[in-house]
């Protein structure tokens, strides 16, 4: 195992301890389906004796059955790890720490806290291409076979899971679960975009050679220059283009202002970079 993978599997460990915590600390005890695997088993832990990281283990072998049965092997042996260690962390939480009431004695404070934490944790897995199996493996089957969008399928999917509730809760447990599979996208979405979004900087001078020296030579990272031509004064001009981290464009922004350069910048945040960014970066 090269060292890539290693820290591949050990991200993905580490966002399935993290989802596992605030299943089992959250959610669990607030009794919120949030729609998920966990959700239903909570749904059907409710109908039969069996604990929440045994019905786990069986939803999710049984989904990853299907999967590769309806799908074929594209999910991977992330999928498969994933799927097999969030029962595992259950079970162990469930050995050392049998929680039996909320630790904010709070539903709403639960459903919080539980939405921050696993959409972080997912956050993670989406950084390294990974999902944590269960009802991801089923939105893929349904939108394999009625061609809808993945997000889509997932949504709904969530949504008939949080509903589930109402078979063993009351009305008031199924409208905050649905709010709470809401919510949960959101959250999601927002830990993503902070992994993946990177600063876009247009640098207007005519000191663009001594910038893209620093920029390529002393910050490593990549420049495009663009000849363009001013409106007002029919002027040509260079423009250099670049794309940071936000500590990178801080740290050049630094650079410009103690610098006697006399510049127009402007900024724009890209939410995703493809490709071969971080080649420069890695040499």
């Amino acid at each position: 195992m090269n060292q890539n993978v290693f820290s591949e599997y050990f991200k993905i460990t580490i966002a399935m301890f993290i989802i596992s915590f605030s299943i089992y600390f959250f959610l669990i005890p607030s009794g919120i389906v949030v729609g998920s695997i966990s959700g239903l088993a909570m749904v059907i832990h409710q109908m039969i004796p069996f604990s929440i990281s045994a019905i786990t283990f069986v939803l999710n072998i049984g989904l990853l059955v299907i999967g590769f049965i309806f799908i074929g092997k594209e999910f991977g042996t992330k999928t498969v790890y994933t799927s097999i260690l969030l029962p595992v962390f259950l079970g162990i939480f469930e050995f050392l720490f049998p929680v039996v009431y909320s630790l904010t004695n709070n539903s709403v404070y639960d459903l919080i806290s539980y939405t921050l934490i696993i959409a972080f944790g997912q956050a993670i897995l989406f950084n390294v291409n990974a999902s944590s199996g269960g009802l991801d493996i089923v939105g893929k089957i349904v939108s394999k076979y009625s061609h809808m969008d993945i997000g889509k399928a997932l949504n709904i999917c969530g949504a008939i899971t949080a509903m589930s509730s109402i078979l063993v809760y009351d009305v008031g447990t199924l409208v905050v679960s649905l709010i709470g599979t809401y919510a949960n996208g959101l959250a999601i979405d927002y830990f993503i975009g902070g992994f993946n979004k990177k600063k876009k900087i247009c640098i207007l001078s005519e000191d663009y050679e001594q910038i893209k020296d620093y920029i390529i030579n002393t910050m490593k990272r990549g420049a495009t220059l663009y000849l363009a031509k001013g409106a007002f004064d029919q002027q040509e001009r260079v423009e250099l283009v670049t794309i940071m981290t936000t500590s990178e464009y801080k740290r050049l922004l630094d650079y410009l202002h103690k610098s006697n350069y006399k510049s127009f910048v402007t900024v724009s945040t890209v939410n995703e970079v493809i490709g071969t960014w971080n080649i420069n970066k890695r040499r």
